[in-house]
């Protein structure tokens, strides 16, 4: 390239522009140029190489170009290497996969994969792995696959068609059909580990959708994972740091925990000898960063590993002794994995002990500099909650709330929620607890947290004078969230008649707490609150006046929901008998038994990756949570 001079001269003008006006003067001047020079038929191809270079300089600068997509293609149906090289970063940067000119580069592209030469091959391998997209995939993935398989190819060959079938994989996923899946895996026998390593890659996406496809991948991974790390069958360029292939290794290690432990007793003994190693290994002293950071890489994929299979006892033991210090540990990375492995335990384990054993340390991490530590700890705090520490982490959870960072604070009133209802053992605790939660969270509670709270209050009789009791007294105070009104408008207009001969919970004082609300509430609110109203006219019939007032004052609203309840509501109150309105208003029945809307909030909030977990937050009962929480405690 710096054998093109008027492509540095032009760079090098570029480059000493004093201002964004002298840049785009010479742009300006240089792309009439192109266009011109592009008008000539008998362009050799050496000068549309070098115009189309100077065009991707442009390109890269932040400029648009509308033209010389078509000489780019040209260039790469070149006989000549570098003519066909910058042909296809070309396209690699101007075209995407939705572009017109695609169906053109494909035959030029299949051309160059079917091609004897190596480098062409690996050209074609970038572009589709750049590009990508369905139509690429449905014409070329067989292409790829027959480069990844074939004998005749070369090792760094195989490696790029292993991750471009990755890459269309991942875009479109019918481009790998069933029966490749045997000739995938067999190739993770491959002697060369650059290649092992980029087939480990897709047979772990393959794996994730299509498991008993690629059981085989099984045997093959421990065995190769023996060969490493134990045996020491590994060459010296793939010796990070004096450990060997980390990257290889964590692949292969997160690969085995998408299936269950392997019945053959050699397979099983492999993988022990492997875990335990890897576990030994790691109380050498380390000399440096890097080989902390690889080593460290490894272990975490080897005890999620050791969690998934349930190793025995002893070695679960060293386990969270490991974890343990890690979530003790002063670098962030290693608090973050650390905390993020022990929800995993805290997943998969029958006795939650151990790890109830560093709860101070866990608690103390909500209140860590770095919030995706914070996360993790508050993951780990309600998977690891039970009847036993549940007063004492929902306590610890609602005093955090108060400063907790607004990006988590409803991850937070979730996560509280659900563990209230869940390890309640007194019925007042639970009601105590979310009405506290909805008077801290405030605008961060959603509708399914009091919805939840409000079925669990009608399924339970001898709870519903108390949270009625308690809902007024909340609203008679000076400052108040809309969620409260919500809930107190529907307890109170189904249960407030069993406090009306309280001291302090008359009629009057109640139907006066809402409306004290009833101005600054939305449309929403106001709405569920002229329905409590109605009710209040069935239940206390001393109020009525101060209700059809209300009613009347609503009929003219200019929102047409407002409008139509109260009119509506208005005649339903002014009828002579009070038949009608006494079966309109009934008490409303228990609530059927269903799945908590709360939990499928959480298991929404669980990220996304590339590669999917294999357990929930959430404790064991998290993994397979499709049950209600218990009705009732």
């Amino acid at each position: 390239m710096s054998s093109m001079r008027g492509l540095v001269q032009f760079i090098a003008d570029l480059r000493n522009a004093r201002a964004r006006e002298l840049e785009e003067r010479r742009i300006n001047k240089e792309m009439a140029n192109i266009r011109q020079k592009f008008k000539d038929s008998n362009l050799s191809g050496y000068q549309k190489k070098k115009y189309v270079c100077k065009l991707l300089y442009i390109y890269i600068l932040g400029w648009n170009i509308d033209f010389g997509h078509l000489e780019a293609v040209n260039l790469i149906a070149s006989n000549n290497f570098s003519e066909k090289q910058i042909g296809y970063l070309a396209i690699s940067l101007l075209l995407n996969e939705n572009h017109d000119l695609i169906n053109l580069v494909l035959n030029s592209i299949r051309k160059d994969l079917n091609d004897g030469n190596e480098l062409y091959n690996c050209l074609a391998l970038h572009a589709i792995a750049n590009v990508g997209g369905k139509e690429m995939a449905e014409s070329l993935s067989s292409d790829v696959h027959r480069l990844l398989i074939s004998p005749l190819s070369k090792p760094f060959v195989k490696k790029k068609a292993a991750l471009t079938l990755l890459r269309l994989y991942r875009k479109y996923q019918h481009c790998v059909p069933e029966e490749w899946a045997d000739r995938i895996v067999s190739i993770m026998n491959d002697p060369d580990l650059g290649v092992v390593t980029s087939v480990s890659s897709l047979v772990l996406a393959l794996a994730q959708d299509k498991p008993d496809l690629y059981q085989k991948c099984y045997g093959r991974a421990v065995f190769r994972l023996k060969a490493i790390l134990i045996d020491r069958q590994v060459q010296n360029d793939y010796m990070y740091y004096r450990v060997p292939n980390p990257w290889l290794q964590v692949r292969l290690l997160r690969l085995l925990q998408y299936y269950p432990p392997s019945d053959d007793p050699d397979v099983a003994a492999g993988l022990l000898d492997v875990l335990q190693f890897i576990l030994d290994v790691v109380t050498e002293p380390l000399r440096n960063v890097q080989q902390s950071n690889a080593q460290n890489a490894v272990l975490f994929e080897a005890i999620n590993l050791a969690i998934h299979i349930d190793v025995g006892p002893a070695l679960m033991d060293k386990i969270v002794g490991k974890l343990g210090t890690f979530i003790s540990s002063r670098e962030t990375n290693l608090r973050y994995l650390g905390l993020d492995t022990m929800a995993h335990l805290a997943a998969r384990a029958e006795d939650l002990s151990p790890i109830r054993a560093h709860q101070a340390t866990i608690l103390n991490s909500l209140r860590d500099r770095d919030i995706s530590v914070r996360r993790k700890g508050l993951d780990l705090l309600y998977s690891m909650c039970g009847y036993q520490n549940a007063a004492t982490i929902v306590g610890e959870l609602l005093k955090y709330l108060e400063v907790a960072d607004y990006a988590i604070r409803e991850d937070m009133v979730i996560k509280i929620a659900i563990l209230t209802e869940k390890h309640a053992t007194e019925q007042r605790w639970y009601i105590d607890t979310i009405l506290r939660l909805i008077s801290v969270a405030g605008d961060y509670v959603s509708d399914e947290v009091w919805q939840r709270a409000v079925q669990i209050v009608i399924n339970n009789e001898n709870l519903q004078p108390y949270a009625a009791h308690t809902l007024l007294q909340y609203l008679k105070g000076p400052t108040y969230f809309e969620a409260m009104v919500k809930i107190g408008g529907y307890v109170l207009g189904e249960f407030g008649h069993l406090i009306a001969d309280t001291q302090g919970c008359t009629p009057i004082e109640q139907f006066l707490a809402l409306q004290d609300k009833f101005g600054s509430c939305s449309a929403f609110t106001k709405a569920l609150l002229l329905s409590t109203y109605i009710k209040f006219v069935n239940l206390f019939p001393e109020i009525k006046p101060q209700l059809i007032q209300v009613f009347h004052s609503y009929s003219r609203s200019l929102d047409s929901e407002l409008q139509q309840r109260a009119c509506e509501y208005l005649v339903l109150a002014s009828l002579p008998t009070d038949d009608l309105l006494r079966t309109v208003c009934d008490e409303m029945p228990p609530f059927p038994e269903r799945t908590s809307a709360l939990l499928s909030r959480i298991h929404e909030k669980q990220g996304k990756g590339e590669d999917r977990r294999t357990w929930f937050i959430g404790g064991k009962s998290g993994v397979s949570d499709t049950e209600a929480l218990i009705e009732g405690f």
